[in-house]
């Protein structure tokens, strides 16, 4: 059956859109994934890191069903509703800083990110913008210019928004890593662009699609004393790394300093699209009336979910238990590193973990992450991957997995180590 729809997809969808398996999902719940053919999987890739509290949470569902008996679209920008306000609401009040905040709503992450460049654009009334290599920030012409990532997302698809500049990501966390990054914004001011002429730093406190590079704390606080001194707007894209995935509800909150403008999407909403930016007030204020927006931005029903994933946050101990599950998997990996020579860094932050694959020489094996990758997928183990050479794997299971779930996946993971190592 899977081959037929296989066959049907290639007929059907262009091949720009990958699809990185033949499974064809019927049902999920959790941490589980069932398929057309009744096979059920164990799910580490979270839909890429939308299902921080798992498929079908039953109050996320529940909520959606109620919403959906009540109205299903207005536009937010024509006709508002309350459940809008009150969202706008809670994240000003949760997103770090305790200065007076406000937040707008779009559909997806790349659109969060535009809009948060439009804002710092209209506020400082500057046109540049820096990102980092190894950065991921949307398929949009903007997005993919921000992107510090060639394969596969900028290739063939230029020419790509101009007064964009990459500075170097730091490649660890030690003082010479930091000093070159820093180094690299020098060389960029004092070659490329004046930085009065900087309306923003864009930065993942997190690296998703990069390869789950943490920012060294020291770095990230550099920016923001940068930032202060040249009149920047820092921007934290936490995308992937947010809603509770590094251990806190927001990544940023491991940094000791907070970003002026904030994007988040993927797990804000446990499945449907949602994307906010939430900012600094007198920034997110600076675009004129009628500037924000689109026609399904703060959709009702995707509203409606992300005030459930929030009320799941607050009462059932989900940060908590992605803490235990990042220990768990991060001993079970410096374990297997004892073991398999192919192992290299364990990498990311609380439950975004990843860990590298490298060759006998000490290079990146991309081929061997695939080969893991594939082993674990015939196991019923849907893992992905990630990183500049593709020779990371990433976890991002539903961070409320159950114990006995999660070891069932460590154990399918054990034995595809085993199997995709064997001879090398």
């Amino acid at each position: 059956m899977s081959n037929d729809w296989t066959r049907r997809r290639a007929a059907a969808v262009p091949a720009g859109v990958a699809f990185g398996t033949d499974i064809y999902a019927a049902s999920a719940g959790g941490s589980r994934l069932t398929d057309n053919e009744g096979r059920t999987y164990i799910d580490f890739a979270g839909g890429i890191g939308v299902l921080n509290v798992g498929h079908n949470h039953p109050r996320v569902v529940a909520a959606v069903k109620a919403q959906a008996d009540r109205f299903l679209h207005t536009c937010a920008q024509v006709v508002p509703y309350e459940s809008y306000i009150t969202l706008a609401e809670r994240l000003n009040r949760l997103a770090p800083g305790s200065h007076a905040k406000k937040t707008a709503f779009f559909s997806t992450g790349v659109e969060a990110i535009e809009n948060a460049i439009k804002i710092a654009r209209a506020y400082t009334r500057r046109r540049a913008v820096i990102s980092f290599t190894g950065s991921f920030h949307g398929r949009t012409n903007l997005g993919l210019a921000l992107t510090g990532k060639v394969r596969p997302y900028r290739v063939g698809v230029g020419p790509f928004v101009g007064d964009i500049y990459k500075a170097v990501f730091p490649d660890d966390d030690s003082d010479p890593a930091v000093a070159a990054a820093l180094a690299s914004l020098d060389r960029l001011f004092k070659y490329e662009i004046d930085p009065a002429e900087v309306a923003a730093i864009v930065i993942e406190p997190v690296q998703g699609e990069g390869g789950f590079n943490a920012t060294p704390p020291t770095f990230m606080q550099a920016l923001r004393a940068l930032c202060d001194r040249e009149g920047i707007v820092l921007v934290a894209d936490e995308i992937q790394c947010g809603m509770g995935r590094t251990g806190k509800l927001f990544a940023m909150e491991h940094f000791g300093v907070h970003a002026d403008i904030t994007t988040m999407a993927k797990s804000l909403a446990g499945g449907t699209p949602l994307s906010a930016v939430v900012g600094r007030a007198e920034i997110m204020d600076a675009v004129i009336p009628g500037g924000l927006g689109s026609t399904y931005a703060g959709a009702p029903l995707a509203i409606a979910a992300a005030h459930a994933v929030l009320d799941i946050f607050d009462s059932e101990g989900v940060i908590e238990q992605g803490e235990y599950l990042s220990a768990t998997i991060r001993a079970f990996l410096a374990e297997a590193g004892r073991k398999y020579a192919c192992i290299g860094r364990i990498k990311g932050l609380g439950s975004m973990v990843g860990v590298e694959f490298v060759s006998a020489s000490g290079e990146p094996d991309g081929a061997l992450a695939c080969k893991v990758q594939a082993e674990a997928r015939a196991r019923g183990l849907i893992l992905l991957t990630c990183g500049v050479h593709g020779n990371i794997i990433r976890f991002l299971y539903p961070l409320n997995t159950d114990n006995a779930t999660f070891q069932e996946g460590l154990a399918i993971l054990s034995a595809s180590l085993e199997a995709a190592t064997q001879g090398t």
